[in-house]
């Protein structure tokens, strides 16, 4: 069986995948970006392993032998399943992996900013500590969480580990669904309005679609706390961009925390390039996914995924 690895470094080359070797005869390359370059390294192919490169009637064309499409990450947008099941192609992805650190990201994010954190580091490291005749400073506010109200966007696998976990620090915890269709009891369900409104912390983690696009933009904005922290571990277009910009500016909000952004990588235009105060704003290049742990976890799954194809079986088959 001939497997190719499109995007080999997306799992970081610290993280072996020796593993596949096992399957079948691999080549690996270390990144995919064009159609053309896509095109040429699969048309020998009978499993493509890939992540963000196009897998879709132009650039399969010309292969023949694709039986299945092994997603290196959860998401398969990258891919035409309708195209695919028309090929017979199967088309897998990788579930859950990277539950545990994204939910951890969460609340890296929401106590940095809550405690303040950038701000008093800075303030010892510049000497003001050392210069000061006092044991302690807490010049700049910071709360507990306990007490607050924790919302969440998404109540999926993620969206309820952080539940778990904001409960276990004393919060309340409630959640909108925006498709309508949650079936989640463990915490209260209530109505993007009384989300906004209540939430002292809000954060992200649903897919992105039609519904989801935009759905924290200028007014709802307007509708949330001046207190409020913001946290978006789900797709960067979920959060107008501009409209966060202009919300953390006018303080509309006190503080936001973005591991995704509407275009990455971040570029000089989005208005979010120009907030250098990291006690508004931390933003991290979309790693809340990627612990050694997580990536090693993914890259075993693609071998299941590929060694049950080989038996017969359609194991995490998204199109069957």
């Amino acid at each position: 069986m001939n497997i190719v690895a499109l995007e080999r470094n997306s799992a970081g080359t610290d993280v072996s995948v020796d593993c596949w070797k096992e399957l079948g005869e691999v080549t690996c390359y270390r990144n995919t970006v064009t159609v053309e370059e896509v095109k040429e390294r699969v048309k020998d192919a009978d499993v493509i392993i890939a992540n963000k490169a196009p897998m879709n009637g132009e650039t399969l064309a010309e292969a023949p032998n694709v039986k299945l499409i092994c997603e290196l990450a959860t998401g398969f947008d990258n891919c035409d399943l309708a195209y695919c099941k028309s090929r017979g192609i199967k088309v897998a992805n990788v579930k859950d992996y990277c539950t545990d650190m994204v939910a951890q990201h969460t609340f890296a994010f929401a106590l940095a900013l809550s405690e303040k954190l950038p701000h008093y580091d800075r303030y010892v490291k510049s000497g003001e500590y050392s210069a000061q005749d006092r044991f302690s400073n807490f010049d700049v506010p910071f709360y507990e969480l306990a007490g607050k109200t924790w919302g969440i966007v998404g109540m999926g696998n993620i969206g309820k580990k952080v539940a778990q976990i904001a409960t276990a620090f004393g919060c309340k915890v409630i959640f909108h669904s925006i498709t309508g269709k949650s079936t989640c009891t463990d915490w209260q369900q209530v109505d993007k309005d009384t989300l906004l409104a209540e939430s002292d912390f809000l954060s992200l983690h649903c897919p992105l679609s039609d519904l989801s696009r935009n759905f924290i933009a200028k007014e709802e904005f307007k509708k949330m706390k001046k207190t409020a922290i913001l946290i978006n571990v789900a797709r960067g277009p979920v959060v107008n961009n501009t409209d966060l910009y202009e919300a953390l500016e006018s303080g509309e909000i006190q503080a936001a925390g973005l591991d995704v952004i509407e275009k990455e990588p971040l570029e000089v235009t989005n208005p979010l390039s120009k907030i250098k105060d990291s006690n508004r704003l931390l933003i991290t290049p979309h790693l809340a996914w990627a612990s050694v742990e997580a990536r090693t976890r993914c890259v075993e799954e693609v071998y299941e995924n590929i060694a049950a194809f080989q038996r017969g079986e359609s194991r995490n088959v998204v199109n069957p």
